[in-house]
Parts: C-alpha cells; structure tokens; sequence
C-alpha cells in the first residue's frame, strides 16, 4: 500500500499519528498543498507565511535525513490535487492530523467522504491537542465555558499516551513532482524580515531544544517570572506548537520524565495550565465556531466602539504615548511575538482605552504574530474584551502605566524596544509625561518631537469606557 501523508499544521516526524499509521501499512508520499483561498478569511499571514516557509524547509531536510522528501504543491482546491497525486503515485490511501478552525472541519469533512467515493482509504488523527474537543463534556454534556472546571476535568482523565517515536518511511514506486519551496511565494517580497530571523529558528530541532532548555532552567521560576517581559522566563514554544513542530503530548511528558519524581503535583504547576489554556481555546473554537467573528455573549454585539483610524494606527505602530504599549507593538512588529502579559496590555489599551473593536485587534494579530492561532487568538482577545467564555469583566481596565511599573520595574523591556525613552530614569520611564523638564532634557527626550505624548488621557478614557458597559446593560 502507498499512502500519502497529507502535512499541514504538523510539521514533525516525532509524535505523529498519521505519520505512524501511514508508515505501517507501506511506503509513505509525505506532501504539503498550500491552498489559503481554502482557510477563507483566515488565510496565514504575512508573519505566518514567513514560519512556515522555514518550517517547511526544516521539515524537508528531516525528511531527507529519514531517506524520505516532501512533495510542495500550490492548489486551489486540496481535494482536486490530492487526488491528482494519488493518481501520480498510485497512492491507496490519504491520511492526515485533524484541525479544529471551523474552515478546515468543514473542507476535512467533505474532503474523507469525497476521497472515500473516489476509491481511496483516507483518515484523520489527534496531533495536536492532549484531548478531542468532542471528548470533554460537563455533567450536562454540554461544552464547557469556563476554564477552571474544565482543566480540572482534563487533568482527571489522566496523562496522555506517551509520545510515538518517528517511524521508518519507505519510498514509493514512484514519486509524484513537487514544487520548489520558494515557488509556493511565502517570504515577504519585501525584506522586513529581519528581527523575525533573528528572534526564531523555525523547526521540530529548534523546538524540542527549546523545550530542553525550558524544562531544564526557567520552569522552576515560571510561576513568578513569567507575567516579567524584562526576563527570558517563559517558553516561546508558542509558534512550534501552532506549526505543529512539537507537540503537547511531548512537552506533557517530558516535564513528566523530568519533575515527577522531585515534585508530584506538577500537573497542577501554572505552566501546565498554559496548556490547559492552549487546549480550552480549542475546546471553545470547535463547539463555537462563530466567535473569530461574533462575541460569544451576544449582548456584545451592540457595544458602542468608536472608529477611529488614527487611533488605530498610533496602536500598531507602537506610539500611543504609553511606552509599555508601544514596546509591545514594536516587539511584534520586529520579532512576530509579543510576551503574554503584555498581550493582554495592549489588547486592554485598545478595547477600553480606545473604546476601538477587538475584532481590529485580533485582525491585526493575525498578520504579525509567528505564533498566529485562530483559537487562541479568539480567545484572548474576547477574554480582554469581555465578551467570550470565562472572560474578564469588561469593567477590569488596565492601567498601562501601573502595569508597566509591575511588570518592568527598571524599565529594561521597554528600554530594548522604545530606545528613544532609554536614558530616563527607571522613575519615569512608565510615565515621561510626568516627569520633570530637567529630567527629560538630561534624558534627550522632547516628547512631541521625539516620542509622542499620550494620545489618550487614561482616567478619562477608563470613565469612558465604563459608561459605554452601562449604555449595554444599565444594570452595570
């Protein structure tokens, strides 16, 4: 039997249940179609398409030290050229790893019946999550929308199977044609890629490193350090999780093999739950496909955003007058990713500062991030928004400059990303508008000319926003 493994957001050899099955009945015609007119509104973006040009590149150099390749093809339709290439290869079967973006369980679902009719065997598997969405019900067996009871229910369920070693793969009779890489168009035609290249290295190899290192020193202090961007204390296994070059069944298990022993309730660390979070966010993608586009709670729908493009933009260029914001925009313009806590910062600054649409921020996100995930994406941005499953209450407004304060109390991350502010003194560096004249000119900074002053007052805009949470619902 000749089966073709259909690569997409699981870019590994490792851990693979597809890959596995694939490789026990025969040879395996590994292959990947970039069709984005098919993810719909959610086509990868330009951040993105730049990952998985590398991912795609690390893949197939895997594949190449397994004795195998990987077939490239642009299609608009999957259907139509995966059974083009079953044709090519006299390929029996078609198997792949489940996604959950409600795009894909569409095509998935008319793709196995379509591929069935026309003769072929074809079947999907769990690459990607600990446990099927369908899998984790409340005791009324609906789906669960808060996030405590259904973490604790997953965690009940017991470790995941342990991971699968990468299987040997035998060549086809024949090899179907493939595309070059840099035929499928993905780098940017445009070189703005610079910081992108010198932040990541795209790659299962790069991923199971950075997991080592991660379990090996920075777990320890995760619980404290990780709201810090100051520090190198978190992961940054974000982007090779979405891409599929590790998965949670690996780093389940390897914090099992390395903290067991020294400490039994490391299921319950904060870290853990991060995949808790991970999972959830899927959970609620699948069972309420419509929230990338609408609020989960209804009501939302009638919120009095503002439109203004200005404002807007000040946002995503980072100069908004509120430095930890604007390192945090800047962070992600250079490097793709922007650190958790400050997410949460900036998404707050423009749904209650700026009284402007989540959905514009979620847009925005999508474009930049290296690690842009449709579920996860959805629900922190409708968690700062108020408006989704277990979210916070619209009326918890952060204080960009007490949060800056708290979480980079000399200064350091905003020094790294806003070095127009680097010479003030960590006193004033949350808030320059405050500080003396004396101060700032010791400093070089001329606020108006050099780093713009805040284009929003916060006690003013937080006022704001609570009397828009009222117009919704005068109970408030």
């Amino acid at each position: 039997m000749t089966t073709i493994m259909w690569f997409r957001a699981d870019l590994r050899l490792t851990d693979h249940p597809a890959l596995v099955a694939a490789a026990a009945e025969g040879a395996v015609v590994p292959v990947f179609v970039w069709a984005p007119e098919e993810e719909r509104a959610f086509a990868p973006g330009g951040a993105s398409r730049w990952w998985l040009h590398h991912g795609l590149a690390a893949l197939a150099a895997d594949l190449r030290r397994a004795g195998s390749r990987l077939i490239l093809r642009r299609a608009a339709d999957s259907l139509a050229e995966l059974l083009r290439l079953a044709r090519e290869c006299g390929a029996d079967r078609v198997v792949w790893s489940r996604r959950y973006e409600p795009a894909a369980v569409a095509r998935d679902s008319l793709l196995k019946t379509s591929l069935r009719a026309a003769g072929l065997a074809a079947e999907s598997y769990n690459a990607a999550l600990l446990r099927e969405p369908w899998e984790v019900r409340n005791k009324s067996g609906a789906p669960f929308q808060v996030f405590t009871p259904f973490w604790r229910h997953c965690v009940a369920l017991g470790d995941p199977p342990a991971p699968l070693d990468a299987p040997v793969l035998d060549a086809p009779a024949r090899w179907p044609a493939s595309l070059e890489l840099e035929e499928l168009d993905l780098r940017p035609r445009i070189a703005w890629d610079e910081g992108l290249r010198e932040a990541w290295q795209p790659g299962s190899a790069a991923a199971a490193h950075r997991l080592r290192e991660f379990v090996h020193a920075a777990f320890a202090d995760y619980a404290e350090a990780r709201n810090r961007p100051d520090l190198a204390a978190t992961s940054r296994l974000s982007p090779h999780l979405h891409f599929g070059e590790i998965g949670p069944r690996e780093i389940w298990h390897a914090l099992r093999t390395r903290l067991e022993a020294g400490r039994p309730d490391w299921r319950q660390s904060q870290f853990v739950a991060e995949l808790g979070w991970r999972e959830f966010a899927h959970h609620l993608l699948f069972h309420f496909p419509s929230t990338p586009s609408e609020p989960l709670r209804a009501a939302y729908g009638r919120f009095p955003w503002r439109d203004d493009p200005a404002a807007l933009a000040a946002w995503q260029r980072g100069l908004t007058g509120y430095p930890i914001v604007d390192a945090g925009m800047r962070e992600l313009w250079r490097t793709g990713w922007m650190h958790n806590r400050v997410r949460m910062i900036v998404a707050s600054f423009l749904v209650k500062d700026l009284l402007l649409p989540w959905s514009e921020g979620a847009r925005w996100f999508w474009d930049t991030l290296v690690d842009a995930d449709l579920a996860a994406n959805t629900l922190g941005w409708q968690w700062v928004a108020g408006c989704g499953a277990d979210a916070a209450p619209y009326f918890r407004i952060f204080n960009p400059v007490g949060q800056g304060m708290k979480f980079d109390p000399n200064g350091d991350y905003v020094r790294r990303y806003v070095p127009e502010l680097a010479r003030l003194p960590s006193a004033w560096i949350h808030r320059p508008w405050e500080a003396p004249a004396e101060i700032l000119s010791a400093a070089g900074v001329d606020l108006g000319r050099h780093y713009p002053k805040p284009i929003v007052d916060h006690a003013a805009a937080r006022g704001r926003a609570l009397l828009a949470l009222a117009s919704l619902n005068p109970a408030h």
